[in-house]
């Protein structure tokens, strides 16, 4: 009997899971798995949690989906906590897998674990197969070689466009053959070393993690609303739930995939008319791509004070009392602290809203970058490694913004974007 581990991470979905259909055709039994990783529980060398209340919430709510959805069709999952190069080799021995097909991974902590695993599972004879599931383009139908990928989003986007084509979604699969799965046993926020975060009535959106909540969410914004149609117009706004499409969480646990995201707008736009909005969802999970693949091209690199650059134009200045005014949203500035109370309090910002308080945290308040990056690593209910050090390595002007150093103007952004003062009103109350 050829049996299988199929080791979930950021992919907990069905649909268009490429790892859980590649295991389904080489296996006759499937054993899905996913590992509390104990470093993801951790405080960083920045003095802050890896993840947060708000994101280890919606972990656990997409895990108990994940598992509803396994086990109607005949699996389930088992949650295993620790460190994952001892406990999936352990769980290989039990059900003596010949094989564990996961995600595979491009920042440098999760090669780190994968390359772990890997070494831990060679000397049992199994064998790990990774599969890259995050991405719009799949990396081996780009037009250039990942280390020839240009440093520039404008270049990579024209000629991605040009010559890459997006691959179809693998379908959902229909049946999964599992020995019997024992029911889910899940750790609550306590048990993970962190505290219940109370609802706020004013955040934009109550974000639950799953597939299923996923999908609600597409078919609400294109659907139900056509929202879709004007998302260009409104995309910068900075209150309720429909400015935006407010896919990010979702894609960030991968409960849904970029592509399956791409083949809903095709089918929207054969229904509704394609316009300038439709095709601006496809440029944002297009930019999700390039910061995935600046990661595969740097490594290390986003971790660094000088990020891909040489020179470093801000100072490496830690400041106790600024961090702590900027977090609790004290600062000199009532919109940076209208955006940072919301942020503490909900686990999630607009996107006009971080890329404003990033400018002031490293223009204004001049500290060193990392530690504001750390910060929203903790908070960020939609974290994402490569689009978070990405995009603050981009403001701090040691990543990919090609004009150097972005300076934004937070006075006249809080003219434009919030005129009547009606977000800073909401959250400064």
């Amino acid at each position: 009997m050829k049996t299988a581990l199929v080791w979930f991470k950021t992919d907990l979905r069905l649909a268009d899971n490429e790892t859980l259909i590649k295991a389904i055709a080489q296996s006759e039994k499937i054993i899905p798995v996913y590992c509390l990783d104990d470093s993801h529980f951790e405080t960083t060398p920045y003095g802050f949690h890896k993840t947060g209340s708000f994101r280890a919430q919606f972990l656990l709510e997409s895990l108990k989906d994940l598992d509803k959805n396994l086990r109607a069709l005949g699996s389930g999952l088992v949650v295993i906590k620790g460190k994952p190069e001892i406990e999936i080799p352990k769980l290989v021995q039990h059900y003596r897998a010949q094989k564990v097909f996961a995600k595979r991974e491009v920042a440098f902590e999760e090669k780190q674990t994968e390359k772990r695993v890997q070494e831990e599972l060679f000397k049992l004879r199994c064998e790990l197969e990774t599969f890259s599931t995050s991405t719009l383009y799949h990396a081996e139908d780009l037009p250039f070689s990942i280390k020839n990928i240009p440093d520039v989003f404008t270049s990579f986007r024209k000629k991605t466009e040009q010559d890459a084509v997006i691959r179809k979604p693998f379908s959902k699969p229909l049946q999964i053959y599992s020995p019997e799965i024992p029911a889910l046993e899940l750790p609550d926020l306590k048990k993970l070393g962190l505290k219940k975060m109370k609802k706020d009535s004013r955040a934009a959106i109550t974000f639950k993690g799953g597939e299923n909540e996923a999908l609600k969410r597409l078919n609400h914004y294109f659907y139900d609303t056509k929202f879709l149609s004007n998302y260009k117009e409104t995309r910068n706004g900075m209150i309720g739930a429909d400015y935006s499409s407010k896919f990010s969480a979702w894609l960030a646990m991968g409960c849904i995939s970029p592509r399956f995201i791409y083949e809903e707008i095709k089918k929207y736009e054969k229904q509704f008319g394609a316009n300038d909005s439709t095709y601006w969802l496809v440029f944002e999970l297009l930019w999700r791509d390039f910061f995935r693949f600046m990661f595969k091209k740097h490594q290390t690199k986003f971790f660094l004070y000088e990020g891909i650059k040489t020179e470093k134009q801000n100072s490496k200045f830690l400041n106790q009392k600024l961090l702590s005014q900027w977090i609790n949203g004290t600062t000199a500035s009532d919109f940076i602290n209208a955006n940072m109370i919301e942020l503490k309090q909900t686990g999630f910002m607009s996107n006009r809203g971080r890329q404003n308080v990033a400018s002031y945290f490293c223009n204004e308040l001049n500290m060193d970058w990392r530690l504001g990056a750390a910060y929203f690593e903790e908070q960020l209910i939609d974290y994402d490694v490569c689009s978070n050090w990405g995009n603050w390595a981009y403001l701090a002007g040691v990543g990919n913004d090609p004009r150097g150093h972005r300076y934004f103007n937070i006075e006249k952004q809080a003219a434009d974007y919030d005129k009547k003062k009606e977000f800073r009103k909401l959250w400064l109350q």
